[in-house]
């Protein structure tokens, strides 16, 4: 059973269809059980940090996602999710995340012709670990995909880092560290590259 968590942030159909193509046995579900008997994890998400923590915590949500990911099971972040998993953001003040992985979620610095957010298609360069993973079986470096976000993920260590994108600077598109993995693009948006990402996840 694959759960993708619903803590009221964004909406979340589209990754359950997406989903459901790879595997007949998806629910979205805000519940704790269901959390703690999920095979797979997704974690999705739209919005500000603090917001998402703060629901997160009134649904007694981050202990069974910890647990969950202290005892091996697959876990996916998706763009708002993908950055909770880091220690904090500075997206309204300093605020804590799931510290999963360490590091900072900043925002994009003013720059000339740079608009922020960023949105729409941009490619992302894979980093040489990609090979060896199951999880980006068949995914080219300069893949295009589909980003809406103003800020981005900054781990201290770099050997979590998957790939990266260009918009003013590189930045970290995708992360995994054992059994944890996160996008800041959408998966669920990018058409056959990440269509492809989430059936290598439903996969593993």
């Amino acid at each position: 059973m694959i759960v993708i968590i619903d803590y009221g942030m964004g909406n979340l159909r589209s990754v359950q269809k997406a989903f459901e193509r790879f595997c007949s046995n998806v629910i979205v579900s805000r519940s704790a059980k269901d959390i703690q008997k999920a095979d797979k994890i997704v974690l999705p998400g739209v919005g500000a940090f603090k917001v998402a923590m703060d629901e997160l915590e009134k649904r007694d949500l981050v202990g069974p996602i910890k647990d969950s990911i202290k005892n091996g099971r697959p876990f996916l972040g998706i763009c708002l999710g993908l950055q909770l998993l880091f220690s904090e953001s500075e997206e309204g003040g300093k605020i804590k995340g799931l510290d999963i992985i360490k590091g900072k979620v900043k925002r994009f610095r003013e720059q000339r012709g740079l608009k922020i957010p960023h949105m729409g298609w941009n490619n992302i360069k894979l980093n040489a670990k990609c090979s060896r993973l199951k999880a980006m079986n068949e995914i080219k470096s300069g893949s295009y995909m589909y980003f809406v976000h103003s800020y981005y993920a900054a781990p201290k260590d770099k050997k979590v880092i998957l790939c990266e994108t260009d918009y003013g600077g590189n930045f970290t598109s995708g992360i995994h560290k054992d059994n944890v993995y996160g996008f800041q693009f959408h998966p669920e948006k990018s058409q056959g590259a990440g269509l492809k990402i989430i059936e290598n996840f439903v996969d593993l």
